[in-house]
């Protein structure tokens, strides 16, 4: 992996290329300009390190030529495996088959510039939006189970005090991420993650998942503090909404 003097801003980058040469220049000019870069020397290599977790990147970057499994083929694999832009560098025009499964294409010889006006059109596209996704703040399944087993106050102090744990959470990871405290980043999702979970907030539990899987690669921490906190109000706009005021 190459990181030096990586910019947390910029997309993390998967380069996959059989030639040595050729993915090593690339890692290098990148790594130059700020991003943090793995390399995958086929794409049986990169897809090993997708599946183990060793790699979590936002962008990808795969040779066309490439021996074993490549192509659209790859492009497939890939999509099943993460949520990358995936771009295709060739020599010359790539078939429409690639064409239309990739994001888009680098023909060779390129620069970094022009690598660089590429992941700007699919940059805003990489990080999380809690406002612009369409899941409920709150399982309607949970909420009803929830409704079948104890009275509706009861139902209501449960998500108080998720919404309560939730601002405690996100004072905690402020700091852990100022600290650049990996580890406790990662145990804030786990327990966001857990316990959302087991209460239905959605949108908080698969914020927490983000944290504990991505806790050494986030790029954008500002953003998913800032959704943190949105899916913190969101739930509790759910609360006035969903349930009437404990009474005094």
């Amino acid at each position: 992996m190459f990181r030096i003097g990586a910019n947390r801003e910029l997309p993390i980058i998967m380069a996959i290329d059989d030639d040595m040469v050729s993915r090593e220049v690339v890692a290098t000019l990148l790594t130059l300009n700020g991003y943090t870069v793995h390399t995958a020397c086929d794409g049986a290599d990169a897809l090993q390190q997708l599946e183990s977790g060793e790699c979590v990147p936002q962008v990808i970057m795969m040779d066309v030529q490439l021996p074993g499994i490549k192509g659209a083929e790859l492009v497939k694999s890939i999509r099943e495996r993460c949520k990358a832009c995936v771009y295709a560098v060739s020599g010359s025009r790539p078939s429409d088959e690639l064409i239309a499964a990739t994001d888009g294409f680098l023909l060779k010889p390129f620069s970094v510039d022009a690598m660089q006006r590429l992941f700007e059109g699919h940059i805003s596209q990489l990080s999380i939006n809690v406002q612009e996704r369409t899941e409920p703040v709150v399982s309607p399944r949970t909420l009803a189970q929830f409704r079948q087993m104890m009275p509706e106050p009861m139902v209501r102090e449960v998500y108080a005090a998720v919404a309560a744990d939730l601002k405690k959470r996100h004072a905690s990871l402020q700091a852990a991420l100022a600290e650049g405290n990996v580890t406790e980043v990662r145990r804030i999702g786990h327990a966001i993650k857990g316990g959302c979970g087991m209460a239905g907030a959605l949108q908080a539990a698969r914020l927490g998942a983000l944290l504990e899987s991505e806790s050494d690669q986030l790029y954008n921490s500002a953003k998913v503090l800032k959704d943190l906190h949105i899916a913190t109000q969101n739930l509790e706009r759910m609360l006035d909404t969903e349930f009437s005021s404990p009474a005094n």
